[in-house]
């Protein structure tokens, strides 16, 4: 198995009528966490409405964690590129990728809830439309191309940006996908990553990781772009403890506000998942391979099986859900890298075999120490007797 990476993906969720600036507030520290334990990436998300999801905009407040996080990269998970002018877009990506010296990837979509996009009058349809139309020009425009287009909501003029990149090989890009096929296309068709945000939350996204890999490669041949699956994020939720009681009992605080966001607010049908009973919810993700609320074995197990079902992939984003309070929340992301990372960073074996061949000769080697103690004993009371 390949190396694998291992991010959180921070929409964020957060209860409607809790304080929003402490929220966000531990949305920052949360991060500030991840660095500090070795996360790979962070992705922040942009939603606009339902009072739950509460960044509007991923690139301010990735310039305000970037500050925080020294380390660590981020993504924005999504730009909703359909509300927006492309050129601005990516001029903005371009400034964050100054501001955060090349840790930047941008994430695109065409925004999840229609409670966002019909504020602006667009329909769902309009939404994936113009996700194609828009990223095409952001490709260009990061590219150093010069764009004069005109799409359904605005039209651009000998476009250019006055910025290039900071880094050499530019902003990596990755555009999102939960069910449809819209996301693996356009992934394929440019030759950048795909953000599977439906990856287990839905039993059409689990069964659709295999295929949605081979749109991108069949797009990718038809367009003559490469692709690599180590540009392929999946995005699931995990809670773990030391023991699955512990998890069970942390998420108590917060699973049940969750399922009821997805189940009666949010317009987001691909999230829902059924369940009225905390304990019927918990054992629903475990059950359902939905997600993970146990031990870090039980998270090994499902971050294995994703790697078998999708024939393997390059970042493990965890979903942000507010399931268990902040603090039970750092200490999950904690253990998470603790006893999770390892195994599939090639940095357990070592250390498991390393004990293995010092166990096999512990017996022989203990008793060299003791005749050593027993030598230096009788020297001593040599040189004592003079």
């Amino acid at each position: 198995m390949a190396k694998l990476r291992f991010g959180y993906f921070i929409a964020p969720f957060h209860r409607a009528g809790t304080n929003p600036t402490l929220a966000l507030q531990r949305d920052l520290e949360l991060i500030e966490h991840l660095d500090a334990v070795g996360y790979d990436e962070a992705w922040i998300g942009e939603h606009h409405s339902a009072g739950s999801e509460i960044i509007s905009s991923p690139e301010v407040f990735i310039a305000a964690a970037a500050q925080r996080a020294k380390r660590i990269r981020f993504g924005t998970g999504v730009i909703s590129l359909a509300y927006h002018n492309p050129l601005w877009t990516a001029d903005r990506l371009m400034l964050l990728d100054h501001l955060t010296h090349g840790r930047i990837i941008g994430g695109m979509g065409p925004g999840s809830l229609p409670t966002d996009a019909a504020m602006i009058g667009l329909t769902p349809t309009d939404t994936r439309e113009l996700l194609e139309t828009n990223l095409d020009i952001v490709v260009r425009l990061l590219n150093g191309e010069t764009v004069s287009a005109k799409t359904p909501t605005h039209e651009l003029f000998d476009a250019r940006l006055q910025l290039a990149p900071y880094s050499e090989d530019g902003i990596p890009l990755a555009v999102a996908a939960v069910a449809s096929p819209t996301g693996a296309r356009l992934a394929g068709k440019h030759g950048i990553g795909l953000l599977s945000i439906g990856a287990t939350l839905v039993v059409e996204g689990f069964d659709a990781l295999a295929h949605h890999w081979g749109i991108v490669e069949e797009r990718a041949a038809a367009f003559g772009t490469t692709v690599d699956r180590r540009n392929w994020s999946l995005v699931g939720p995990f809670h773990i403890a030391e023991t699955e009681e512990q998890a069970r009992a942390d998420v108590r605080f917060g699973i049940e506000p969750w399922f009821n966001y997805f189940q009666k607010v949010a317009a987001f049908p691909q999230m829902t998942i059924p369940g009225d009973r905390i304990d019927d919810m918990i054992d629903i993700i475990n059950e359902a391979g939905a997600g993970v609320i146990g031990t870090p074995e039980r998270a090994r197990a499902q971050v294995q099986r994703l790697w078998d079902q999708s024939g393997g992939f390059g970042c493990l984003l965890q979903m942000g859900h507010e399931w268990a309070n902040p603090a039970a929340t750092k200490r999950s992301a904690e253990l998470f890298a603790a006893e999770v990372f390892p195994h599939f960073q090639g940095q357990a074996q070592p250390t498991l075999d390393a004990a293995t061949r010092a166990s096999d000769v512990r017996e022989e080697l203990a008793q060299t120490q003791l005749s050593a103690i027993d030598h230096m004993t009788k020297k001593y009371e040599a040189e004592k007797r003079g």
